[in-house]
């Protein structure tokens, strides 16, 4: 079995492209800033590039940053001062006293409302990354989760469009999860603004492929520990969670330069089995009525 999940990762790394993640994070950022003070604007600046990654990071962060005049259509998006007209790509920036607490909820709503610019702007802005970092990790695992229900479902024909590879390509579940988690170690790499390549992850992927069993034992440890239920629920849990723990220690080793301890790793692996019951339970009903609209075709 083994030997089988190796010579499946080997065969479809090619489908893995690196140059297109490299291009995704390459994107410019632009953004307006509708303020009407100099005052205003360094706060904007500040929120958007805190001085506390640097002159040098600082500097390139804010080369796509402009103070609006004229249309706001061609930025990303714009960050507007109170008092003035928000358009259609603007949020509302609060610009001082206790109600600037506020604009900490601005980053992952930008995030949320900006998918297609996701990578670059975590690339581009530091503070950024712990949102971008969280919704990638949460989408990998339930697309693995999603995997492991409908291939313990016969006759089901997956949705290309939520999976990024055939199921036919691989022999076994732990060859696709695996597969799924490479592609997540670059993805992050990119959006943490390292340079991003199977040469440049190398250490990430051998320990992925080295973890792909012993991560697989340790959650099925746990599933007898924690109420899931029946049926597909453990099996699509156990991908769920040790794809969503894997994806923590990448953006620890990202962020820090240093992996999940032992203690972090298994606390990890309780709190995403804790996640994964209601994920789970939302994506079964949407396999089987799948299963149900295969079977008519």
């Amino acid at each position: 079995m083994a030997l089988s999940v190796l010579k499946d990762i080997r065969k479809v790394l090619s489908g893995l492209n690196a140059d297109a993640i490299r291009g995704l994070a390459a994107q410019d950022v632009t953004v307006g800033l509708v303020a009407s003070s100099e005052a205003t604007l360094r706060r904007m600046e500040d929120f958007l590039a805190p001085p506390s990654i640097g002159s040098l990071a600082r500097s390139q962060a804010l080369r796509g940053v402009h103070r609006v005049d004229g249309s706001a259509r061609h930025y990303d998006f714009v960050l507007c001062e109170p008092g003035r007209p928000i358009p259609p790509n603007g949020y509302h920036f609060e610009v001082g006293g206790p109600e600037s607490s506020r604009n900490d909820s601005l980053i992952p709503l930008i995030v949320s409302e900006n998918p297609k610019i996701e990578l670059a702007l975590a690339k581009t802005f530091p503070s950024f990354r712990h949102a971008v970092a969280g919704r990638i990790i949460g989408r990998v695992a339930r697309e693995n989760a999603w995997f492991c229900i409908v291939t313990a479902l016969p006759n089901v024909v997956p949705n290309l469009l939520e999976l990024p590879w055939a199921v036919g390509e691989f022999a076994t579940d732990t060859a696709f999860l695996t597969m799924n988690q490479i592609r997540m170690a670059l993805i992050l790499a990119a959006a943490h603004g390292r340079p991003v390549g199977y040469r440049e992850q190398k250490g990430e992927i051998v320990g992925i492929v080295a973890g792909a069993f012993g991560w697989r034992a340790i959650a099925r440890e746990l599933v007898g520990k924690i109420p899931l239920g029946g049926g597909l629920i453990p099996k699509a849990a156990v991908g769920f969670a040790g794809t969503y723990v894997v994806g923590l220690g990448l953006d620890k080793l990202n962020r820090t330069g240093s992996r999940l301890s032992k203690e972090e790793r298994r606390d990890a692996y309780v709190d995403a089995f804790a996640k994964s019951k209601d994920v789970v339970r939302e994506l079964a009903p949407h396999a089987h009525e799948s299963k149900r609209t295969s079977a008519s075709l």
